[in-house]
């Protein structure tokens, strides 16, 4: 009977979603909220907001995804864009969609991951709503954070100006692929249980698990002195970041395809399943890095200050377009999907 109540206790149609709610606020740093207010020492500052959906089957595949990772990786999802855009994260709003696959353990786990991530980010609220979903698991997330007053000026832009990522790109899209691949193989292998050995594929898996950025980049800028024209979080693949860039400051962009960061990692994955880097780089997505156009004239404080930063092309008179430069000097259209 004991064992039989433990069970029933877990089942969401048991808890009910208040309690669920409860219990989830108990195991994390956050007090229940319902709404998000700005805090007053923030009072009038530039305030900005974005948000994401999240759905099973589109955007994750828990076959593989660990449910705290997932939770991790969301939130980093809209952190990552007010980051870009020079606001620090105050609040965060999160709405669960449970299927009735799910049960509360799964979803406390999820939670970890959010929490952790909030906290991590100093986050000072988090709202939580639970939600029934016929579609699987869903999750939607809101954020705003406000851009200190040193911020709130971009420079303008003009062409010739650098456009420069965080870090490497194409790893996590590798990772992608090693998990798809582990998973297609153990579906074919019936009746055997021998988990297979992906050591050598770690610093990827973790590209696209759990990845990780950097929210010290506002205090980085501004201790430099000066406000990038734009920033772009990269999600969706570089050619997609660079294509909205384009449209919207009314510039071409020349990103040089030798320029493109990718890690070793991610060349030997390449290599090993027939696949071009570059078009992990440029196409894949879930890089989870930053994009920024920096004035020219910053080009010795970028080298200085940002040291892990890569310059990678710059803007160009709008005519020129959105095109990628290889080491020849032809000059190619850049394709993104959607585009």
């Amino acid at each position: 009977m004991g064992n039989s109540k433990a069970v029933q206790d877990d089942r969401f149609s048991s808890i009910g979603k208040q309690e669920a709610i409860r219990r989830l606020y108990a195991t994390s740093p956050f007090s229940r909220c319902d709404s998000l207010v700005l805090p007053s020492e923030n009072a009038g500052k530039k305030v900005e907001n974005v948000s994401a959906l999240l759905s099973e089957g589109t955007d994750f595949d828990l076959t593989y995804n660990p449910l705290k990772h997932l939770g991790y990786k969301s939130v980093l999802s809209v952190l990552g864009e007010l980051y870009v855009r020079m606001a620090r994260p105050y609040g965060l709003s999160i709405r669960i969609g449970v299927s009735s696959k799910s049960e509360f353990p799964q979803i406390s786990e999820l939670w970890s991951g959010m929490s952790a991530a909030a906290e991590e980010h100093g986050v000072s609220a988090v709202s939580l709503d639970l939600l029934p979903s016929r579609n699987g698991l869903l999750i939607s997330l809101s954020a705003a954070g406000f851009v200190p007053a040193s911020l709130e000026n971009p420079e303008s832009p003009h062409s010739m100006d650098l456009i420069c990522v965080s870090d490497n790109l194409g790893s996590a899209y590798m990772g992608l692929h090693v998990l798809e691949r582990e998973k297609a193989a153990f579906n074919a292998s019936v009746g055997v249980e021998k988990q297979p050995d992906l050591k050598k594929y770690e610093y990827l898996l973790r590209a696209y698990l759990r990845p990780e950025i950097d929210g010290h980049v506002i205090d980085d800028f501004e201790k430099a002195g000066f406000v990038p024209s734009c920033g772009y979080f990269l999600r969706n693949g570089l050619a997609d970041a660079v294509r909205r860039l384009s449209r919207d400051i009314g510039f071409g962009a020349k990103i040089y395809l030798d320029r493109i960061p990718i890690a070793d990692k991610a060349f030997e994955m390449a290599e090993e399943i027939g696949m071009d880097p570059l078009a992990a780089a440029l196409n894949g997505g879930d890089d989870f890095r930053y994009l920024f156009v920096v004035p020219i004239a910053r080009h010795d404080v970028l080298r200085h200050d940002f040291q892990t930063f890569d310059i990678i092309g710059h803007l160009a008179r709008p005519e020129a377009g959105a095109v990628i430069v290889t080491p020849e000097g032809a000059e190619l259209p850049l394709k993104a999907q959607g585009w």
